[in-house]
């Protein structure tokens, strides 16, 4: 068999992914022929790309591979994969990824993976039928191959850390919006946001946007779903404006409430230096392969808030601290709750009294914290790394070369 892997360097993962290939056709008995191709993603061609097309269709003739490999869908990909009766494989690890709603999705060719199993299912009930679950992994030799020096333990040692985005230093659409709102509109959607921030486990933000409502985000906003897309305005508007809000305001609330009490470390990007509350030092970004793990091998406990658009699934990065062998507290999510046993994997809270309540608990409690990092360590292992990532692949595309 022969796979053509989409080398994309901006995308998390494709290493590990990359290297779990190699492992596969250096150790199955199976041979696996991969083939690396360079690509610049560029969101701006990543639906029409005239000349990248007529080169890629050229390529696919030369190599013949049996299946083509990326990250997220790329519909350009797709089309010249069709083109051809070439199997393209994509495995989603963005959600809102908005290039899912594009009309090269119900190409014959496609085999989709989705981290969400609320998109699964929601795809797979729409009627699309190449679609699978499939969560996320962690490359756990990577990461245990990191020992921390004694200048790492220095540098990386906290009792609480978060690593992430605070959102605010990307287009803030609520807030270029909201200012275009009249009052009930704005208040209405207010009401939203507080509502939902309430709520973990359950979205309801789209079901909520009414046709008058989203008529004035729209007059206000000026996004548009494109051409060759069938994405609602309330799937836009829902998961790029009002979810981006909730977690903008629902960071920003929690890491302030959780410096109040205990100090904590903020790795997030160099555009949120400003955001350093009382007890939360802001660190700055920190390098996703050098940094990253460190943090989470030399933090008590490492927080994760989950992005609101990621309805169900579990996002990379709790994947990265639970394969570095890091203790985990995060809000309510279906898929990690279903893949790990909470108390014994990881932990969950259920509100902001409950979250302090648990950090002040596994603070006192070394061994427990260490039982239950050590336990979702080995299963990380055993169950949900890139190797075994892509034996499952390799069986779903020999569903369709039988």
């Amino acid at each position: 068999m022969k796979v053509l892997y989409l080398d994309i360097k901006t995308f998390f993962g494709n290493m590990d992914m990359l290297e779990a290939f190699e492992q596969y056709s250096t150790f199955n008995e199976n041979s696996l022929e991969i083939i690396k191709y360079p690509y610049k993603y560029d969101p701006e061609k990543v639906r029409n790309d005239p000349d990248f097309e007529k080169h890629f269709l050229s390529d696919l003739k030369k190599y013949c591979p049996d299946f083509v490999f990326s990250f997220n869908f790329l519909p350009v990909i797709s089309k010249v994969c069709n083109q051809e009766n070439i199997n393209y494989v994509s495995w989603i690890y963005d959600n809102p990824e908005i290039f899912l709603y594009n009309y090269n999705m119900k190409n014959p060719c496609n085999i989709v993976l989705m981290f969400d199993s609320k998109q699964y299912m929601e795809f797979k009930e729409g009627g699309i039928k190449n679609v699978y679950y499939l969560p996320l992994a962690a490359s756990t030799k990577r990461l245990d191959s990191i020992t921390p020096s004694k200048a790492d333990k220095k540098k990386f040692s906290a009792d609480i850390s978060f690593l992430g985005s605070l959102y605010t230093e990307r287009v803030q659409y609520y807030e270029e919006i909201s200012q275009k709102l009249d009052p009930y509109t704005l208040g209405y959607i207010d009401g939203i946001i507080q509502s939902q921030l309430q709520v973990d486990g359950v979205n309801f933000v789209e079901q909520c946007l009414t046709p008058d409502i989203t008529q004035k985000i729209q007059e206000a906003s000026n996004i548009y779903p494109y051409s060759d897309s069938i994405e609602t305005l309330e799937y836009l508007y829902a998961n790029y404006i009002i979810n981006r809000q909730i977690t903008i305001i629902e960071r920003k609330e929690l890491l302030t409430l959780v410096g109040a009490h205990h100090p904590l470390k903020l790795y997030t990007y160099k555009l949120n230096s400003s955001f350093s509350p009382k007890g939360v030092h802001n660190m700055g970004p920190a390098n996703y392969f050098t940094e990253m793990p460190l943090i989470f091998k030399l933090s008590k406990i490492n927080l994760n808030i989950t992005l609101r658009s990621i309805q169900h699934a579990i996002p990379l990065r709790v994947f990265d601290i639970l394969g570095s062998g890091g203790f985990l507290i995060s809000n309510y999510q279906h898929d990690l709750a279903y893949h790990f046993i909470p108390g014994e994997d990881f932990v969950y809270y259920e509100s902001r009294k409950d979250l302090l309540d648990k950090i002040d608990y596994y603070l006192s409690n070394d061994k427990e914290r260490i039982d239950i990092a050590q336990n979702a360590h080995r299963k990380i292992q055993e169950r949900h790394t890139f190797d075994v990532r892509v034996k499952e692949i390799i069986e779903i595309v020999n569903l369709y070369h039988t």
